[in-house]
């Protein structure tokens, strides 16, 4: 069984010894016990992501190395939601949502390289079976697709410019070959993401409106820049 528990603004998803797949800065494949969401202040502006998560895990009191986000959305807000095999955690801000429109009237690409703003949707994931590496690739995707679908229908956009999201397997329970939509680990993730986020947001937002648009955000973009189309024949 994987618990959590929440100190000084830092959240430890942890359980049995798990192979981790983050798409955080300290991103890819790693195996420990742990991953971690922590919540940055207002104006952060560290480079030293690696040294600040440490530092971070460090003052909570947790001992054990492993993946971490950074959100800077609070950890009273974060909500958490199990089903079957899978146990996530999230935290959920929307004051730099990323919009997508389908029509776009073309514009250009809005490339940012730095900190992460205030907002972002960050989730952790974990699994009671032990997952290979490409089941774990195709569960990080399925969070991601589950996290749009889920913030569409609450905010009108996928999602926020610096979303991100950790999913592992416990690396000796019973093995699974697969985690799409269809199998008894995807399944359950698309349920378990969608009540957490939708849990994170409503105590966030309890007492004030999500943004309307990117205008009225404090933070944000829209992706209106046109690709080239080609012929991949």
């Amino acid at each position: 069984m994987y618990r959590s528990e929440c100190r000084a603004d830092v959240c430890r998803l942890a359980g049995p010894e798990t192979r981790w797949l983050s798409a955080g800065f300290d991103g890819g494949y790693t195996t420990g016990p742990a991953a971690y969401n922590a919540t940055v202040p207002k104006g952060f502006d560290r480079t030293d992501l690696t040294d600040y998560a440490a530092e971070r895990r460090a003052e909570a009191g947790f001992d054990d190395l492993g993946p971490t986000l950074l959100t800077g959305v609070a950890q009273d807000h974060a909500g958490g939601a199990r089903l079957g095999p899978v146990t996530v955690v999230a935290t959920a801000g929307v004051s730099n949502p990323a919009a997508l429109p389908m029509s776009p009237d073309g514009g250009d690409v809005d490339a940012r390289d730095g900190p992460p703003e205030p907002g972002t949707v960050n989730v952790l994931l974990a699994v009671e079976r032990s997952l290979p590496d490409g089941a774990l690739a195709s569960l990080l995707a399925l969070v991601a697709e589950t996290k749009a679908a889920t913030l569409l229908d609450a905010v009108g956009v996928p999602g926020t410019t610096s979303d991100a999201a950790v999913v592992g397997g416990a690396v000796d329970a019973p093995r699974a070959r697969f985690a799409g939509s269809a199998t008894e680990v995807g399944g359950s993730a698309r349920a378990c993401v969608r009540e957490a986020v939708r849990a994170s947001l409503d105590s966030r937002y309890a007492n004030e409106e999500f943004p309307d648009s990117v205008a009225e955000a404090e933070y944000g973009v829209v992706a209106d820049v046109r690709a080239e189309r080609f012929d991949p024949g």
